[in-house]
């Protein structure tokens, strides 16, 4: 079963921490809070409690090509504990399983970026810090 596809312009946040609905809820807030306009899709469904990176590569890989997705970022349960909800980026196609940290207060900007294809997954990825979190490109 392909993962569900986000809304226009927009980016699939998949809740796999499934622990505390308060903090599914201050997630949400957050990533809305974060800029006027929508740039999340959320899905919460129960087939995806603690589900894998590498099992959401092999089930976008056994989708049809109109169904695929190129990236998701995950609630899991490290989002839902910090305050700052930092979701886990994925890279379902050029990079399968590289990942990354953003924060609710840059995922506007990377969500834009990604889903009009005006800067590649890559991109983010390598401008993360040590510990693997985008937090802006330094001029920002």
């Amino acid at each position: 079963m392909p993962l569900p596809p986000p809304a226009d312009l927009t980016s699939l946040v998949l809740r796999t921490g499934f622990g505390d609905d308060g903090s599914w809820d201050e997630v949400r807030a957050a990533l809305d809070a974060a800029d006027r306009y929508p740039h999340a899709t959320y899905v919460s469904d129960p087939r995806f409690i603690g589900v894998s990176v590498q099992g959401l590569i092999d089930e976008e890989a056994a989708a049809d090509d109109d169904d695929q997705i190129v990236h998701v970022f995950l609630a899991d349960a490290t989002t839902m504990a910090d305050p700052a909800h930092p979701l886990l980026a994925v890279d379902l196609t050029e990079e399968p399983g590289r990942t990354f940290r953003v924060p609710a207060q840059w995922f506007p900007d990377v969500s834009a970026n990604l889903s009009i294809a005006n800067m590649g997954f890559a991109e983010f990825a390598d401008a993360a810090d040590d510990s693997g979190t985008f937090l802006g490109f330094g001029d920002d």
